[in-house]
């Protein structure tokens, strides 16, 4: 079931609030977590009812794990965490990488093998990840025994069960366990309503409205040769503004529905496209999964205990890991690996600046210039994230590099009067390509980019109401309250929402699915 459907704004959404909401009011508790778990399965059940089973079993089978460790003590439940986690990856290993490992391996060998389609369930990455990370907290001392009731919820939240945020146990737990839920019931509902409208609104509208000026160029699985400078940099730039207001409008979302049931869920944007270096961008962009990859794999890994040089490979080897996460294909790997290049970059980059001692960090100049090769840089590397394979990826490359000329459309040229020689003296041809499509891209990469570049996020508009769990006290400590925007209780703001929600239900006639239910 989609976010952005009718059966879930108008059906499954307001039914389950109602449901839990007179469970709270007649003090039943543990009937209302009981009801959530059943209409999580419901929701994610909906697209697939067969997988399920595998849910469930997943479910089971490492609550299971978890308790036997808490029994067992680090010291002698080392081999049970081991199986389980290969148990965890050995589920997702086939799932999502069976097809990719067998045709790789035929492609070298030439064995010939014949393998059908194996299916990718939704959520397998999310929920995957999420249990390993709590057994091998369980492992460690840091969790808790908890009853198979919260753990289920903790797992299947039907907020954050399809695409995350990826949350920790420690976060969500202890929240399903709390009983002032209730008093702030209206006052959560409200919130968690406009927080919704919001995210709506950016999937419906912005994201949605950039495919258009996506699809023609990558979709198409033969680029034209033709393929000029200005097209591929339209086509790569929209997938970039609409890859981040799909994913945040996804978060934006699952914050929104997880309040009006009482519950915050972490921060996982805060406006990465602001960011002014690579590891500023991987403090913004997808925080949980840069926190999952970091805590228990880059770590895991060594992290920057076993010197320098191998600071820089486990960089590597941590974001090269995490692009094959993101699928079971060359593209993400290329595109894994070039962010795991661009991290050692940037903290050599950063060792050089302080070893010359120089003082540049607060120039204006010096931060714009750091700010426009971050953005670049990423969006050089959306290339192979969106490309379904690397010649294709190549192909559109070699055009933004200006290798296959630019070119405008001839109806756009027949108008701007008395510059067709200055154009022509430049290189710049004439194609037959739609004017009318041309400008529609150009106007919505620079609105999309206006709000991306300019206006605050969702957790500063809403930021004196605390819309999301902070990995700290210190993250964002400074830009939270830098917001010119700020959500009130008032007319203004039920006007604002109503707005959103409205321009984006008006869409719903031709529903979407959310970029990362692939993932």
């Amino acid at each position: 079931m989609l976010f952005n459907s009718f059966e879930f704004i108008f059906l499954f959404l307001p039914c389950v609030v109602c449901i839990y909401t007179l469970c709270l009011r007649h003090n039943k508790m543990e009937l209302g977590l009981s009801f959530l778990v059943l209409a999580s399965l419901f929701f994610y059940g909906y697209w697939q009812p067969a997988y399920l089973y595998l849910i469930l079993f997943s479910i089971a089978l490492n609550y299971f794990i978890g308790r036997k460790l808490c029994i067992l003590g680090k010291e002698n439940g080392k081999w049970l965490l081991i199986a389980g986690i290969s148990i965890n990856l050995a589920l997702l290993g086939y799932f999502k990488y069976a097809n990719f490992f067998v045709e790789n391996l035929d492609s070298l060998l030439d064995l010939d093998w014949n393998i059908e389609k194996i299916f990718l369930p939704l959520a397998i990455s999310f929920f995957t990840f999420q249990q390993i990370s709590y057994l091998v907290d369980v492992w460690e001392g840091k969790a808790e025994e908890y009853s198979f009731l919260h753990y289920s919820l903790f797992v299947c939240f039907f907020p954050q069960l399809i695409a995350g945020p990826i949350v920790h146990h420690r976060e969500m737990l202890p929240q399903f366990m709390r009983k002032e839920t209730f008093p702030n019931l209206w006052k959560n509902i409200a919130i968690g309503l406009s927080i919704f409208c919001v995210g709506l609104f950016k999937k419906t509208i912005i994201a949605d409205g950039l495919s258009p000026y996506v699809s023609p160029v990558y979709d198409n699985t033969i680029v034209p040769g033709q393929l000029d400078f200005f097209t591929a940099w339209g086509s790569t730039l929209a997938y970039t503004f609409q890859l981040y207001f799909d994913f945040s409008g996804y978060s934006d979302m699952a914050i929104g529905c997880a309040r009006m049931f009482g519950i915050v869920l972490p921060l996982n944007f805060f406006s990465p496209y602001k960011a002014v270096s690579i590891i500023d961008f991987w403090r913004r962009w997808h925080i949980t999964l840069s926190r999952f990859l970091r805590d228990y794999l880059y770590i895991a890994l060594g992290g920057n205990r076993k010197g320098k040089s191998r600071r820089y490979i486990n960089l590597f080897l941590t974001m090269l890991l995490g692009g094959l996460w993101h699928g079971a294909g060359w593209p993400f790997v290329i595109w894994g690996g070039l962010h795991g290049m661009y991290l050692a970059v940037n903290h050599l980059w950063r060792k050089i600046i302080a070893s010359l001692s120089l003082n540049i960090s607060e120039n204006k100049l010096y931060i714009l210039a750091c700010w426009l090769i971050t953005f670049l840089a990423v969006v050089v590397s959306w290339v192979f994230f969106r490309s379904p394979n690397l010649d294709q990826a190549g192909k559109i490359l070699y055009a933004m590099a200006g290798f296959n000329g630019a070119s405008l459309p001839s109806g756009i040229v027949a108008r701007i009067g008395g510059l067709e020689e200055i154009l022509a003296s430049l290189g710049v041809g004439v194609n037959d390509l739609s004017g009318s499509h041309f400008l529609g891209n150009v106007l919505c990469i620079v609105m999309a980019a206006f709000l991306a570049f300019f206006m605050p996020n969702v957790a500063q508009v809403f930021n004196r109401y605390s819309p999301v769990l902070y990995e700290s006290d210190k993250s964002f400590k400074g830009e939270r309250e830098s917001s010119s925007v700020e959500w009130s209780f008032s007319l203004r703001w039920v006007f604002a929402s109503s707005s959103f929600f409205l321009l984006g239900v008006l869409t719903l006639m031709q529903v979407s699915e959310f970029l990362y239910f692939q993932f």
